[in-house]
């Protein structure tokens, strides 16, 4: 399950008219019925682009959904009815930053096609484990065992790619 998170409590209120504490309980119960969790996070400038929103983020995925849960932080481009600027991919490395100096072990970078954190790399040894380009897998490293291939430390991945 993909869930987006648009922001803290003030910019969920004001864009989208909800209750962010609702999100965030939805996605732990999903979570607690053993539903896989991916969190997203659309990254746009003067709504959700400065640093204490985006480390409260990480903050509350790490402490309410565990470290391993995947937070993508995706690239907003100008739309239909809302004209704020392109997200700069400098703001997005940032969060990525801020993600993991939080503790989160799978934090990329979306809607920037091919840029290396859009990629999964093992969290022990920095191995290339899946390289992706926008949707597409390019390479696929991990083994039958869910592990590394270099350091064999077990990767917490769903589901099975099938070479073809």
């Amino acid at each position: 399950m993909n869930i987006d998170i648009k922001g803290d409590k003030r910019a969920v209120q004001r864009y989208c008219g909800a209750d962010v504490d609702k999100v965030w309980r939805n996605a732990v119960e999903a979570k607690r019925w053993g539903v896989h969790i991916e969190m997203t996070t659309l990254v746009i400038p003067g709504v959700n682009d400065n640093h204490a929103c985006l480390r409260g983020i990480a903050k509350r995925i790490k402490n309410e959904l565990g470290k391993d849960t995947p937070w993508h932080l995706s690239a907003y481009y100008p739309a239909y009815q809302f004209e704020a600027p392109p997200t700069p991919v400098t703001t997005l490395e940032q969060g990525r930053d801020m993600g993991v100096a939080e503790g989160l072990t799978y934090v990329y970078v979306g809607n920037v096609p091919g840029h290396p954190y859009e990629n999964t790399y093992c969290p022990h040894c920095k191995t290339l484990l899946i390289e992706r380009y926008v949707f597409d897998i390019r390479a696929y490293h991990i083994t039958a065992q869910k592990s590394c291939p270099n350091c064999q430390k077990v990767i917490p991945v769903v589901g099975n790619y099938i070479k073809g």
